[in-house]
């Protein structure tokens, strides 16, 4: 395929059913790795929030919390800024390009702390540059994330570059923990702060580079003006202001994305509550408190679980969805990782460390299928959006679905903090009481469990089918051909 060709811009009137080139595929699949990557070591670096610098897990919450609220303003406003912009580098590149710049710098300086200070100077310190980083992956994900969504038309071209791409990013989850090693072992840092300010510098160089990938390589380029944009482009302030509200209400009143929205919501947000829960539990039930006599435990519960995906989960998911359908795979998917967290009750064993290997393959089917099915069914909701409305906005759909994802990271965050409270969790000493303990591990398998469940039953009846969008698909283009 010829760089002219890949320039054309994806709308209902190009033939953009054919396969996108691998090289393409890879070019974006690399800014999924900065786009997980970036989140996935701010994880393991907050634990010293509280384990080095002694902050009370109510502030610990607020962290979590505080900046997506703001995002609940930047996300779906940046997306419908990219769908309405128009330059000769795309609607999307140069904000993933700025959004990159700007994560990168403020994730340093987010972790230039030190225990010296005061709790309350480095909260608000933290909580200043936590939300400019947040604002900053805002600028590079929502733009990102649409990208791929114009990439193709073909509903099981869709899935296969969504895979691709989480292949890619789920190394992200392969690499983090070894930060723990990292921050943690005295022959490398003196203190796990000081590992904090050095070790950001690293990340942060690598995970921008990255990120500056799909803005510099991917040639896809949507560089077209068409209806949607001239009210924005054309029109009053109050114009763009009463379009930015109504394209909100329309695309929160699509049904099939409202499911998959909730369900993404209540499965993400469930792991995300007990996911940095496996640290404490290795650290505190298993090792008596001694992060140093863990060792590489936690490090490789996370490393592996991550590699169970890369190798297992994610070709297995894509397979099946192009075999069974999307829906019935995320189905079977979620329903074989309620295995993996009921068995991980026996799993986390101090006498038998190695036993809470075994139920990763199952454990790994939940978040591991969760984004590669529901980012390509996502890509297919803007082609029924598009019969309905005749606009394309995958910027807005993208905005307000990853706001879903950071939102429920948020509250999980907020939650985690709010448990470790509730059940007596004392960040001062390095014994915890048995029923601390026996909850902290109960809470591991109930809480995504009972999320789990109720994303099965959401999705229960979601009918936007193979058949469906090909039907849809067609009518675009006819519509198109008859212009």
């Amino acid at each position: 395929m010829s760089q002219d060709t890949l320039a054309q811009p994806l709308s209902s009137d190009s033939s953009a059913h054919q396969r996108i080139p691998l090289d393409q595929k890879i070019a974006w699949g690399i800014g999924m790795l900065a786009n997980q990557m970036f989140p996935a070591a701010l994880g393991i670096f907050m634990v010293l929030l509280v384990q080095s610098l002694g902050m009370s897990p109510l502030l610990w919450s607020l962290i979590f919390l505080i900046p997506k609220l703001i995002d609940a303003i930047t996300d779906p406003l940046m997306g419908y800024i990219s769908d309405h912009t128009v330059s000769r580098w795309g609607k999307r590149r140069p904000y993933v390009f700025i959004g990159a710049i700007i994560s990168g710098f403020s994730f340093v300086m987010m972790w230039q702390l030190s225990a010296e200070n005061t709790e309350m100077y480095n909260f608000y310190y933290f909580l200043t540059w936590c939300s400019i980083f947040w604002i900053g992956m805002t600028i590079f994900s929502v733009p990102y994330v649409a990208m791929g969504y114009e990439m193709s038309s073909d509903f099981h071209e869709r899935t296969r570059l969504m895979a691709i791409a989480q292949w890619i990013g789920q190394w992200a989850w392969v690499i983090a923990p070894w930060f723990w090693i990292i921050l943690y072992d005295p022959s490398w840092f003196e203190s796990a702060t000081e590992g904090a300010r050095t070790l950001s510098i690293w990340v942060a160089g690598v995970c921008m580079s990255l990120a500056l990938v799909p803005a510099i390589f991917c040639t896809f380029t949507n560089t077209a003006e068409d209806d949607n944009q001239s009210v924005a482009n054309e029109g009053t302030m109050m114009d763009s202001v009463r379009d930015f509200g109504s394209g909100i209400m329309t695309t929160l009143r699509n049904k099939p994305f409202r499911k998959i929205c909730l369900a993404t919501f209540l499965v993400f947000n469930a792991f995300q509550v007990i996911a940095a829960f496996s640290w404490f539990i290795i650290v505190y039930y298993m090792n008596a408190g001694d992060p140093v006599a863990a060792g590489v435990w936690p490090t490789l519960f996370g490393s592996v679980g991550a590699l169970f995906t890369c190798f297992l989960v994610i070709p297995v998911i894509n397979w099946c969805a192009q075999t069974y359908g999307k829906l019935n795979t995320f189905m079977v998917s979620q329903a074989v990782s309620l295995l993996g967290y009921i068995f991980l009750w026996w799993g986390f064993s101090p006498e038998n460390p190695w036993m809470m290997f075994i139920p990763l393959p199952l454990f790994s089917f939940g978040i591991g299928g969760l984004f590669t099915i529901m980012m390509s069914m996502t890509a297919d909701i803007c082609d029924m959006d598009e019969l309905e409305t005749g606009e394309r906005r995958e910027g807005t759909f993208g905005a307000i679905y990853w706001w879903m994802v950071k939102f429920g990271a948020a509250v999980a965050g907020a939650g985690s903090g709010l448990i470790l409270s509730v059940i007596g969790f004392d960040q001062t000493v390095a014994i915890q009481s048995d029923e601390t303990l026996s909850m902290l591990r109960l809470s591991y398998v109930l809480i995504p469990c009972i999320g789990t469940s109720i994303a099965i039953f959401v999705m229960r009846n979601y009918d936007l089918d193979e058949q469906k969008a090909n039907e849809i698909r067609a009518q675009l283009d006819a519509r198109a051909a008859a212009k």
